[in-house]
């Protein structure tokens, strides 16, 4: 049984099959044939952390293959008061098919995950938002933006930094990284990311200057400053993070047809500006469309992969 857990647990290939499968299942629900992959299945998610992207895509994905979501809010079940992680999935996983945990530790993701009898996804933690990366290289490829590709990522180095880290890794392209000093990525992630990379051909670079990291490259990503948990840090990181707003300034160092791509939300005057943003719109918001897509394709792959061992 695979779980979906961080892209380090997967080949190229196997993403990039993934990717193909959400490109196929994408063109058939713009026809309007919702092909049953998995029908009468049932997906639950588990949130510790709220969500709109995470909850109206996988609750949508899951019905429009066929089956039903069931949100489970910390709050309402007993893991909220106290039930060990490990139990909760060995209650859970014995009445559904699939699993998608949103979480803060990545430690209680993979707890669940050993704990469990079906196949877990990791819907976003403190370390890893896989999710969204699939999400980002699909909206890449539909955008031409998938062929040896030179990717700068300019803010906090955060979980969405560490996910691009393990993409880019995986599947052999260039990325440049530019984070303040003193918000750099982990680094026993950073370790992982380039030592997979030796045997991609991944170019990955680290600096802290975001005009040197954009020149002349063809994806510019950002993230938000303050994720959640970090309300108390805003003025703090508000001032440390002063010149890493993704503006026209920064995107004219790029080149002439580069696209932005931000997860979402987003906070115009701080990570990007409105001018910014309203010029990218319609690449950012295909972008948030294709969260239900790419996880519709992780789904009916991990479905297709029960027997398979992560070892």
């Amino acid at each position: 049984m695979r779980h979906f857990l961080t892209l380090k647990d997967f080949t190229k290939d196997e993403i990039l099959e993934m990717i193909t499968l959400a490109q196929k299942i994408k063109a058939q629900t713009k026809q309007r044939k919702f092909v049953p992959y998995m029908e009468h299945q049932t997906l639950g998610m588990i949130f510790e952390k709220s969500s709109t992207r995470t909850r109206v895509s996988f609750e949508t994905g899951i019905y429009q293959l066929g089956g039903v979501g069931l949100f489970l809010s910390a709050n309402d079940i007993q893991l909220g008061r106290g039930e060990p992680m490990k139990d909760t999935a060995r209650v859970i996983s014995r009445m559904v098919d699939m699993v998608m945990i949103r979480t803060f530790e990545q430690s209680k993701l993979e707890e669940f995950a050993n704990y469990s009898k079906v196949p877990v996804i990791n819907g976003l933690t403190d370390s890893y938002h896989p999710v969204q990366l699939m999400t980002d290289y699909l909206t890449m490829i539909e955008h031409g933006k998938d062929k040896d590709p030179v990717v700068a990522y300019v803010g906090d180095g955060n979980n969405m930094t560490h996910s691009w880290l393990m993409l880019a890794a995986k599947l052999g392209f260039e990325l440049r990284v530019a984070t303040p000093k003193g918000y750099e990525c982990d680094e026993g992630i950073v370790k992982e990311a380039l030592e997979i990379a030796k045997q991609s051909g991944a170019k990955i670079t680290f600096g802290n200057d975001p005009q040197e990291a954009v020149k002349d490259c063809d994806v510019v990503t950002t993230d938000t400053w303050v994720s959640m948990g970090q309300e108390d840090e805003k003025e703090e990181r508000v001032r440390v993070f002063n010149g890493y707003m993704v503006d026209e300034t920064m995107m004219s160092l790029a080149k002439p047809d580069a696209i932005f791509l931000h997860c979402l939300p987003a906070y115009r005057g701080y990570e990007v500006s409105e001018e910014t943003f309203e010029k990218h719109e319609e690449v950012i918001f295909s972008e948030a469309e294709n969260r239900l897509h790419a996880q519709k394709g992780i789904m009916v792959w991990l479905d297709a992969h029960r027997n398979d061992s992560n070892d």
